[in-house]
């Protein structure tokens, strides 16, 4: 009796999953017999799971060429085995493959990204004359696409002629993901014309493509659009509408769609959180978190993130550790992305500790992780610590990226770490960073900022490509380290490279106020008039610097009105720039508008407030603003703001009580404010607390000149020869050098310099000191008489006198007098204080003439006009 055949199953789905050993394994009784006469004929179709009995007894011969070799490739193909999936491919490819076959072997090629296979695939379908339908049409673009081919998947797409809504998304999608959403909307628009019915898939992913491009009044037209479609309701479209009026700037039409929508999910949840944070309305954002938690709605971690982030942005600490221990809880501490965003919260807001106590437990760190925790170091002033992390980011193998170089460097440039720095730069150089605009940049401001100009303009100089930041940031970096004129030449090749813009602006004004030079001031002024940099309020206020320190107070005042929206420095400005002209009743009264308006003044704003009531001689007032500073305001006194008490107290002939001052500093004093004393001293001719308070002075700052020149000049008022010439050998013996008496005055934009002594080389010397002698002539006439004693020689007093006519305030007011029109006004700048003979000079001067001057000294301004100074004797 014949046995019975057994139940065999050839479907490859079977095979996968339960056993999923070799197609071709005799050990499971699925290889392919060799045809004999007793076995029945196979059906063709191996798919099913129908189960083939086989006869004992045959009836027929089995032939190869009728085989089912798609079931084959299909189970290869769930395998994974793309080589035997093809090489069946290959060998039978001009028998009749199923589209399914194709699109399961383009799929793997797809999956495993290889491209050269899935050329071939495709080549064999065009061969075989193949029908390509939209499955198959999906699967070839869908390869393509993956495979980074975008262009040929096109073609693919463009060659067929049944398209259904999927391939069309399809396409959309893809061109949004490489960044070309102008494309993806033009497909869009195609659908749209062509009938496709375009489902909330295709809004969803067609909104994100108006937003990324900000096209805010397209992306309103599609809004009108689909809700004439009834989408308007559809949780995934609105979803996409409250991202897209978030990204183009409008919350308020976000949060009504939100208000609207009954069928909220994390995703809606989410979407209004990050829309507030991103916007700068973080409270909002916190806010909504808050609604969502008393709501009791999950959150997932892209919740969790958001709100980190809002957190850091705010300085939320207290809710940034309980969004902590939620995320704990819901075991997100794993991921790294939300331990990134964890630390950086803790570090933002100002909780370095907890920061590094979370990155001390990340089981994996990226590049960003360090990045973050270099970021906190920077923010908090700790380059040492910054560098500690790059030294071991080196031990452990992670390479920087230039977001950590930046950050470290500018760590080294707010804490003025030269040295770091330059160790930073030397890992620039050794990893071939040095190309790198962002780097190279980020080094010139490190090195501006550590008051190294040579190296960073070394940096600048080797730049291939200099960008507006590059300019700019030299520019600046001139200017803050008194180097004015190197700024402006800075800015004059700037010009025939590229178009400045409204930073330009403000880094190169400062150079103009330094040197004083109005004219070259009003040049640049005009540029931003014709260019609309007006409005910019770091413009706006280094205008108001320029016209302060050239002089032109009425000129500042009337631009200060004109700022829109002032900010504190543009209140502390015009308050320090009242201080520098001696009106200290003007300079209260702008600092209570100051407090009127809603400002809090800082620390800055109160220096400037004292130094205008000592150069005032408000006495009163400046003690009265030192309480309010730490009593109302909180504001620990800073050694600026003592240097103001004793400098105040000293013009007003306090010595004693300044001295006193000066010894119940809870701070050590510096040499600053010992100087204010030393200056009192000269001004009272305390010759014998001048001495005391030198010695002080020379112990603090023993290389400085300045010093011993101010006591020198105090022996020589008191015509204490013999000491001068102590103080004086003493100057050589240490290899000091004085810095000589020079004043400059702008003509027509140029800058006319003198030195005190040295007039003999200049073109018009001898028409300076005949009217110098002529004013000093008619002086005399009307009872003026030189003051020899600030001769500073021991001479005779004729030979006093000269040396007197040739200080350097004096040759540039004559020059101003020769050759400026009538009635045009005086501008001098010197590099030192002004002499009490000068002073007087210029005084009469103003008087004779009935012309303005107006002296800037290192100190402060003197405006002279029909024999009076602004200064009324306080300076």
């Amino acid at each position: 009796m014949a046995k019975a055949a057994p139940n065999l199953c050839f479907s490859p789905l079977t095979l996968n999953q339960n056993r999923k050993e070799n197609f071709f394994s005799s050990q499971n009784g699925c290889f392919i017999h060799k045809p004999s006469l007793k076995t029945k004929i196979f059906s063709p179709i191996f798919s099913s799971c129908i189960p083939i009995r086989i006869s004992a007894t045959p009836t027929r011969t089995i032939d190869h060429q009728v085989t089912d070799y798609n079931a084959k490739i299909l189970h290869f193909c769930q395998l994974g085995d793309l080589e035997k999936a093809m090489e069946l491919v290959c060998m039978y490819k001009k028998s009749e493959l199923e589209t399914k076959t194709y699109s399961s072997v383009l799929q793997l090629c797809a999956g495993l990204k290889s491209f050269t296979d899935g050329k071939k695939v495709h080549s064999i379908i065009k061969s075989n004359s193949v029908g390509v339908d939209e499955a198959l049409g999906l699967k070839l673009v869908s390869f393509y696409a993956t495979c980074g081919d975008l262009k040929e998947g096109r073609r693919v797409f463009d060659t067929m002629e049944k398209k259904n809504v999927y391939l069309w998304n399809f396409m959309v999608s893809e061109y949004a993901k490489i960044g070309d959403f102008k494309e993806s909307i033009c497909l869009f628009k195609i659908m749209v014309e062509k009938g496709i019915e375009v489902n909330s898939y295709t809004f969803s992913c067609v909104l994100k493509c108006f937003a990324a491009l900000g096209s805010l009044k397209a992306g309103e037209c599609v809004h009108g659009y689909l809700l004439k479609l009834g989408f308007g309701s559809c949780n995934s479209v609105v979803n996409s509408l409250i991202a897209f009026y978030f990204k183009g700037k409008r919350p308020k039409s976000a949060s009504e769609l939100f208000d609207k929508l009954c069928d909220r999910d994390v995703i809606s949840w989410n979407s209004m959180i990050s829309g507030y944070v991103s916007n700068g309305l973080t409270e909002r954002g916190l806010g909504i978190y808050k609604q969502m938690m008393y709501l009791g709605i999950d959150v997932d971690l892209a919740t969790i993130i958001s709100v980190l982030v809002g957190c850091a942005n705010s300085g939320t600490l207290s809710l940034g550790k309980a969004v902590h221990s939620l995320a704990i809880k819901s075991s997100f501490e794993r991921r790294i992305n939300f331990s990134n965003t964890l630390l950086d919260m803790y570090s933002k807001c100002g909780d370095l500790d907890g920061a590094l106590r979370v990155f001390e437990k990340m089981g994996e760190r990226n590049v960003v992780s360090w990045t973050s925790m270099i970021a906190g170091y920077t923010r908090d002033g700790r380059s040492d610590g910054a560098i500690k992390l790059l030294q071991q980011m080196e031990k452990e193998g992670v390479k920087l990226d230039v977001a950590a170089i930046t950050s470290i460097l500018h760590a080294c440039a707010r804490s003025g770490s030269l040295d770091n720095g330059k160790d930073v730069h030397d890992y620039v150089k050794a990893n071939n960073m040095e190309s790198n605009l962002f780097v190279c940049n980020a080094l010139m401001d490190m090195y501006a900022k550590c008051g190294s100009m040579e190296a960073a303009n070394s940096v600048f100089s080797t730049m291939v490509v200099k960008d507006i930041i590059s300019w700019n940031t030299m520019i600046g970096g001139y200017s803050k380290n008194s180097l004015p004129n190197e700024a402006l030449k800075t800015f004059a090749a700037m010009l025939k490279e590229l178009k400045p813009d409204s930073r330009t602006m403000a880094c190169v004004l400062p150079a103009c106020a330094s040197l004083s030079a109005l004219e070259r001031g009003k040049e640049i002024h005009g540029y931003i008039l014709r260019n609309g940099y007006s409005s910019d309020r770091h413009v706006a206020n280094a205008l108001v610097d320029l016209y302060v320190k050239c002089g032109v107070l009425g000129l500042a005042r009337l631009l200060f009105d004109v700022i829109p929206s002032k900010d504190l420095v543009s209140w502390t400005v015009m308050i320090a720039g009242y201080g520098m002209h001696g009106y200290g009743n003007e300079a209260i009264a702008t600092f209570n508008e100051m407090r009127d308006a809603g400002i809090e003044p800082d620390e800055v704003s109160f220096i400037s407030i004292l130094y205008a009531c000592s150069h005032s001689g408000l006495l009163e007032q400046g003690w009265r603003f030192f309480y309010i500073m730490k009593n109302d305001f909180n504001i620990e006194p800073k050694l600026e703001h003592y240097a103001c008490m004793v400098d105040l107290l000293s013009r007003s002939g306090n010595l004693s009580k300044a001295y006193e001052f000066i010894e119940t500093l809870p701070i050590a004093p510096d040499a600053t404010i010992w100087g204010a004393l030393l200056c009192g001293c000269r001004i009272y001719h305390d010759i014998e607390l001048a001495e005391k308070v030198a010695e002080r002075v020379f112990e603090l700052e023993p290389e400085n000149t300045g010093y011993y020149v101010l006591l020198a000049n105090i022996y020589a008022e008191a015509e204490k020869w013999e000491e001068v010439k102590r103080m004086r050998e003493k100057i050589g013996k240490q290899g000091l050098r004085k810095n000589p008496g020079c004043s400059w005055i702008e003509i027509k934009g140029k800058v006319n310099l003198f030195v005190s002594g040295n007039n003999s080389s200049h073109p018009h010397s001898k028409n300076i000191e005949s009217l110098l002698k002529k004013m000093r002539r008619k002086m005399k006439e009307e009872g003026y008489f030189p003051k020899t004693k600030y001769a500073l020689i021991n001479a005779d007093e004729m030979q006093k006198e000269m040396a007197l006519c040739g200080h350097s305030e004096k040759l540039a007011m004559a020059f101003g007098l020769l050759t400026l029109p009538p009635r045009k006004t005086i501008r001098v700048t010197k590099n030192l204080r002004v002499c009490g003979d000068c002073h007087e000079m210029a005084k009469f001067m103003s008087k004779e003439t009935r012309r303005e001057i107006v002296l800037r000294d290192s100190n402060r301004f003197h405006h002279f006009k029909d024999g009076y100074c602004s200064c009324r004797g306080f300076w």
